[in-house]
């Protein structure tokens, strides 16, 4: 099959995001990482590094939506990618120098997360704009695509690299993949035009919420956004409690583990490259409903984990299935909401849907790991398991809700505005 082609401009920008995606799986984990091996950290202070961060970076987005929808996206992603870069780059700087703290870490964690959530905000608004609207599913899928084959490369070479070269190599590798998509974006060529406000400003509290407004009055929106912040919170809560179930009590060795979840990885590319033939044969409203269903029947599987081989294969099992099921829903989704969202209020939109899958990854995850310091790490997944069980039921029902574009959305967000 000839791969479609979305012209130079797409491939620009899929270049850049590529770059700054394998830089970032190169990265993953780097920070806590560092927290242990050069500052000693323990564990409160790894788990504060992972958990405060980012949820502070969320808080400091906040304001950034409304910032970033009144202003050309492109400037902005090449902002947020220079911020990134350079605050990446005090990490080796201060550890050259033996100045590194870990209060520096807590900086970098939340000012990387507000600037991703800035750039994604800016990225989806700008794609939008690029792409027709018939190949926004295409798109996303690329992007897909690219995010899981990074994760399933980026992280073993990271470890490698890392054993080669000192614990900071990886921060230095990630900070030049934003100095690189940032140098991507610029060389996109075109002249974008500043984006006008359809109606009078209606204060900076209003502008503030209208991400979530949007999300929250619109029916097919609300049940995915709601679905999707119980499904990832739950996914993303089981992560740091298998690694303590398979590192600590059943003595599975790092490479192992790091196996366990990196193969999988390659199951996204299956998914993304299905999206468009799946969604051009069955539809928008199935495939959602479906997908989304079964993305969330295989956790409860890593409650079931045995030493050895069986259980490694039933991590790599269970993992490669939720991850297929995710890389087909998820540019489904991303392509659903880019079309029921006006223009002039996407990038708000996007922020708020980021910031609240922020939070709630951190609001599950401190439960999970309160009900694991209760019982046992084991019977904390059990309880995320059967838990997401019940989230398909807020999947949309009807397909009416998913199968209605802009212009309905549109004509809605213009009365509330006159």
């Amino acid at each position: 099959m000839v791969r479609r082609s979305l012209g130079r401009q797409f491939g620009w920008l899929w270049a850049a995001y590529a770059v700054s995606a394998y830089g970032s799986g190169l990265g993953f984990g780097a920070l806590p990482l560092i927290a242990v091996l050069v500052l000693h950290a323990g564990p409160a202070e790894v788990s504060l590094l992972s958990a405060v961060g980012p949820a502070v970076g969320a808080l400091i987005a906040v304001p950034l939506g409304p910032w970033v929808e009144f202003r050309r996206k492109r400037p902005v992603m090449i902002t947020m990618d220079l911020v990134r870069f350079a605050v990446m780059t005090t990490i080796p700087v201060a550890y050259a120098t033996g100045l590194l703290g870990f209060a520096q870490l807590l900086v970098v964690s939340a000012v990387v997360a507000s600037a991703k959530i800035a750039f994604g905000a800016a990225s989806g608004a700008h794609l939008k704009a690029l792409v027709p609207r018939d190949d926004l599913l295409v798109a996303n899928a690329r992007f897909e695509s690219t995010t899981w084959s990074s994760v399933a490369v980026g992280p073993p070479l990271g470890g490698a690299a890392i054993a080669l070269f000192g614990p900071v190599i990886t921060v230095a590798a990630n900070a030049c993949g934003y100095l690189l998509s940032a140098l991507g974006i610029a060389a996109i060529r075109g002249r974008e035009q500043p984006p006008a406000r359809t109606g009078p400003s209606r204060g900076r509290v209003t502008e503030l919420l209208d991400g979530w407004r949007h999300i929250l009055t619109h029916p097919g929106l609300r049940a995915l956004y709601l679905n999707n912040l119980l499904v990832n919170g739950l996914i993303m809560a089981t992560e740091p409690l298998l690694a303590v179930v398979m590192l600590r009590q059943l003595g599975f060795p790092p490479w192992q583990y790091g196996l366990a979840f990196a193969v999988p990885c390659l199951g996204g590319l299956v998914g993304a490259r299905l999206a468009r033939r799946v969604v051009t044969r069955h539809g928008t409203h199935r495939v959602l409903l479906v997908a989304g269903t079964l993305r969330a029947v295989w956790l409860i599987g890593l409650a079931f984990v045995q030493p050895g081989v069986v259980g490694l294969v039933t991590v790599i099992g269970v993992e490669l299935a939720i991850i297929v099921c995710m890389s087909l829903y998820n540019p489904v989704l991303a392509t659903c909401r880019l079309e029921h969202t006006p223009s002039d209020r996407l990038a708000r939109t996007l922020s708020a849907w980021s910031i609240s899958s922020s939070a709630a990854i951190a609001v599950l995850s401190a439960l999970a790991g309160l009900l694991a310091e209760v019982t046992t790490p084991r019977t904390a997944i059990t309880v995320a398991g059967l838990v997401i069980l019940a989230s398909p039921l807020l999947l949309p029902r009807h397909a009416d809700v998913t199968t209605q574009k802009e212009t309905r959305s549109t004509l809605s967000a213009r009365s509330t505005d006159s």
